[in-house]
């Protein structure tokens, strides 16, 4: 096929905004906060055959998952699939990653033929299981997780499988909210169809399909042709998860990438931690969709987001390992894995590419889920997903407040979770002193505080970084590690940063998230910037002077001769040691 460079633009900015539109429709129709707030769900289009050809700018970790997600689908129906169909699952062990997020699936037909699909996930509120949110870090086994679906049909030729329908409404604790959330991925799925017919209108199925063929193969060939560049050699990197809640035994995650000369890379975890008794566990789906994103992070920003990317990533984890489990290793809090899985391959990924890399972010999203009943007996489930701090980068500071790198998350206004559920939220901000230090800091971790209104409430929380604090680069120092505690009648005691617990009526409930690494020395930070940091209220001016050097006197203002002094007494001890 000759390809027309302005048909082939078009095509492509034609599949990315048909994505984008879904993610809209999500975001306007969806009932829950962790979808319509937090933003927690992805939409993708795929080739007649599969393959992912676009994707929304929506939660990265989900969209390296779809081809496996796929291959399940496919495997289960071949050509048993029709106008009018909705296929949908969520079984981590047929692709998917953990039960919350359920994956739908809409093929689209043009000339008789299967010419793509509309693929959307969301992360629902609940799913059933032994817990509300069915997100405990501390299931043992995945049948205490919830409703498990394989690939089935929630709609045959148009018509609802009310079967399926009433087996999900009576296994959810909120089954308003969950079908709802379903009903928008359904209605987003129809925008994709649309989108799609309109673009096979304009150019025919036959083009659209070579096109996307086309797309695929020149994202592989951009993605070759800039891995030839890196240096050869593999690169080893290890990092680890705290404990997974039942002992406090580290988690490693080993990793080592090995450029080859063909433009590909082989990312190996060998190593790395058997999988966990506790839900940390991710799926080979969501291993293989956190090393492809952490890949293209590092990649030229033209590249299309495509599995044409994927095909020069070549990923091994050992079976049975917390990279990859069997049955019935439990994989509800398995993001957790993601998030060290994206930090560790950003440290190798340091040691080839080290001017694109950032030191270690937060360490991913805290997640503080509580959940109860109202007066009415209705429940309420909250799952707050706090998005914190990006590390130091090679020429600019880290941020703060912000979704980590790996995702597109959102923090959940204070206002909706305090107008929707019984609890108050009495502090949201920034943890002074956090930030890892280094010429360029990293961001400070955040605060939140809840106050449980109910009489009673569940617990669940899933945080990291108390043992092994975000990582610095370059010279720069660690992030400042996550705390959490809980006070009851004026008495406030530390918690574990895995844990499920009853608590009472005006209980509260603390949690710090970790701040990020810093990058390079601190010692070469411009002293006005320290300084600013200081008036921010970011940094004190103890840690100023301690990491930085730097003095800074009670009004604010800038000693310069003395942090010269100060500055040139540690590389006199340097030299001297």
């Amino acid at each position: 096929m000759k390809v027309d460079p302005i048909t082939f633009a078009v095509i492509k900015s034609g599949l990315d905004s048909i994505a984008d539109e879904m993610a809209y429709t999500v975001v306007r129709i969806a009932r829950s906060e962790i979808v319509k707030d937090v933003m927690d769900f992805s939409a993708a289009i795929c080739a007649g055959d599969g393959q992912m050809v676009a994707q929304a700018k929506t939660i990265a970790q989900h969209l390296g998952a779809i081809p496996e997600a796929m291959a399940a689908v496919l495997d289960k129906f071949g050509d048993d699939l029709a106008e009018g169909d909705v296929v949908i699952m969520n079984d981590p062990y047929h692709g998917g990653m953990h039960l919350p997020d359920i994956f739908m699936f809409v093929p689209i037909f043009a000339a008789g033929r299967r010419r793509a699909f509309a693929v959307v996930i969301c992360h629902h509120t609940d799913v059933g299981g032994r817990v509300p949110g069915s997100n405990a870090s501390d299931s043992t086994e995945i049948y205490q997780e919830g409703l498990r679906i394989p690939p089935l049909k929630l709609y045959e030729r148009g018509v609802l499988n009310t079967t399926l329908e009433t087996m999900i409404k009576i296994n959810v604790r909120v089954p308003d909210r969950v079908w709802g959330d379903l009903s928008a991925q359904f209605a987003a799925a129809q925008v994709g169809r649309r989108g799609i017919d309109k673009l096979i209108q304009r150019y025919g199925a036959d083009e659209v399909d070579a096109y996307m063929q086309e797309l695929l193969d020149y994202a592989e060939r951009l993605t070759r042709q800039e891995i030839r560049t890196w240096p050869k050699g593999t690169y080893r990197f290890t990092d680890h998860i705290d404990d997974d809640g039942f002992s406090d035994r580290p988690i490693p995650i080993n990793v080592a990438i090995t450029v080859r000369d063909d433009g590909s890379l082989f990312v190996d975890y060998t190593g790395s931690s058997p999988q966990v008794r506790g839900a940390l566990n991710a799926t080979l789906s969501f291993t293989h969709s956190l090393t492809y994103l952490s890949v293209r992070c590092v990649l030229a920003r033209d590249i299309p987001n495509n599995v044409g990317m994927f095909r020069c990533v070549e990923v091994r984890a050992p079976e049975a390992s917390v990279l990859n489990p069997v049955m019935p290793g439990p994989c509800a809090a398995r993001a957790l894995t993601g998030y060290r899985v994206f930090d560790t391959m950003l440290g190798a990924l340091a040691k080839i590419v080290p001017d694109k890399v950032p030191a270690a972010g937060e360490g991913g999203n805290s997640v503080i889920c509580i959940s109860g009943l109202r007066p009415n007996r209705q429940p309420f489930i909250i799952v707050d997903m706090i998005c914190g701090a990006w590390g130091g980068r090679p020429d600019k500071d880290g941020l703060e407040a912000v979704t980590n790198a790996s995702q597109n998350l959102s923090n959940m206004p204070v206002e909706v979770m305090e107008a929707e559920h019984p609890v108050r939220i009495e502090d949201y901000g920034f943890v002074t002193d956090s930030c890892g230090a280094g010429r360029w800091r990293g961001g400070v971790g955040i605060r939140r505080s809840y106050r449980i209104l109910a009489p009673e409430a569940l617990l669940q929380m899933r945080t990291d970084r108390v043992a092994f604090r975000p990582y610095g680069l370059a010279g720069g120092e660690p992030g400042g590690p996550s705390r959490n505690s809980m006070e009851v009648d004026g008495v406030r005691r530390d918690l574990p940063g895995k844990i499920t617990t009853t608590v009472g009526a005006n209980t509260l409930i603390v949690h710090e998230q970790a701040g990020a690494g810093g990058f390079g020395d601190p010692f070469e930070r411009d002293p006005a910037l320290v300084r600013e940091d200081v008036i921010d209220g970011k940094i004190t001016a103890a840690f100023a002077a301690r990491h930085h050097g730097v003095v800074i006197d009670t009004a604010g203002v800038l000693d310069l001769a003395a942090t010269a002094d100060a500055r040139a007494n540690r590389s006199a001890i340097a030299e001297v040691a």
